[in-house]
């Protein structure tokens, strides 16, 4: 693979996240149906000045510990950055979810990993959320991505929110490596034991996408929701569900960043992580340049507002310097 390539395609991972993220956000927790009598459909920032939020910058929080600590990077390594940079915080960190919560309040409780990621909400999506980088430094290397994102995991996660965690980090691994949708797809299903929720899920949304393509986006996302969303549960972040719904819109899209991002964003429930996901993911297929300008130049600023450490980090930066680790 060329150097600039994998640039391309890392930059365009982290853009596409970033993107994802703050498209997403203001949908964040409405219904499909909601989302339609608001606005039609979403297809560009609305309601809102354009930035990510936690999803974004719990992906560079991911990042710097890696840039920090290189490929080898271990649970306690992750667990230390952790202490270093998000513990001390003061302020609110808007729009965390309960799983990071638990996690920091376990940290400065003394608890280490696997224990500080063992609590209640340990099967969210937030390490799925947060492991695009993993792929980027494991481009390629599907067991080194799926060790590091186990890693960084056990600091926040157990179950079911490591296993959908290892779908996203491959899923990437696999995109940088210039892999179509359909393969990316498949061999991030194959990291994980079929026995699990996540799996099921991601063979569910599969098996529709495959068989609907000729029906309206519309009726495909219904037939999504109906099967794998868990709509009498009052939180949206399930990451099974979040997930997989994440990579059906990237097995849709096959590659075409807008078609991919804006069938994401308009799933509704955790629009902002589930478009974020779906976004690193055909980011890093379709590379830097296939992301509109606009969108592109709307988040090139990270503005800290769950956590401060980020603020101010440029997300293309950060992805050309994690092209570098161990290599």
């Amino acid at each position: 693979m060329m150097v600039v390539n994998l640039i391309d395609r890392a930059r365009g991972c982290l853009a596409g996240l970033a993107v994802g993220d703050a498209l997403g956000r203001p949908v964040e927790g409405m219904s499909a149906q909601e989302i339609r009598e608001k606005y039609g459909s979403v297809s560009d920032f609305v309601n809102m000045t354009p930035g990510g939020s936690d999803d974004t910058e719990y992906a560079l929080l991911t990042a710097s510990a890696i840039l920090k600590y290189g490929r080898e990077i271990t649970a306690d390594n992750f667990a230390d950055f952790w202490i270093e940079k998000v513990c001390p915080q003061n302020q609110a960190f808007a729009g965390a979810g309960f799983s990071e919560m638990n996690a920091i309040a376990n940290l400065k409780n003394g608890l280490r990993p696997p224990r500080s990621g063992q609590h209640n909400h340990a099967w969210s999506d937030g390490l799925a959320m947060r492991v695009a980088p993993v792929g980027i430094v494991a481009a390629g290397d599907y067991e080194v991505a799926k060790r590091i994102a186990i890693a960084d995991g056990m600091v926040s996660h157990a179950g079911e929110g490591i296993h959908s965690g290892v779908v996203i980090a491959v899923a990437i691994a696999a995109a940088m490596n210039g892999l179509d949708a359909d393969t990316i797809f498949d061999d991030s299903c194959k990291a994980i034991s079929k026995d699990t929720w996540t799996h099921r899920s991601m063979m569910s949304v599969k098996e529709i996408v495959l068989a609907n393509r000729n029906l309206p986006k519309s009726e495909i996302a219904d037939l999504l929701l109906k099967k794998v969303a868990v709509e009498d549960y009052f939180y949206a972040d399930l990451a099974p569900e979040a997930v997989s719904l994440a990579m059906a819109a990237v097995l849709y899209g096959a590659g075409d960043y807008v078609e991919t991002l804006l069938f994401a964003v308009n799933l509704g429930r955790d629009a902002d992580t589930i478009a974020a996901m779906a976004g690193a993911v055909v980011g890093a297929m379709s590379g830097y340049e296939a992301i509109p300008d606009n969108w592109k130049r709307a988040v090139i600023s990270v503005g800290g507002t769950c956590l401060q450490f980020a603020k101010g980090l440029n997300p293309y930066t950060v992805a050309e310097q994690l092209i570098g680790v161990g290599r």
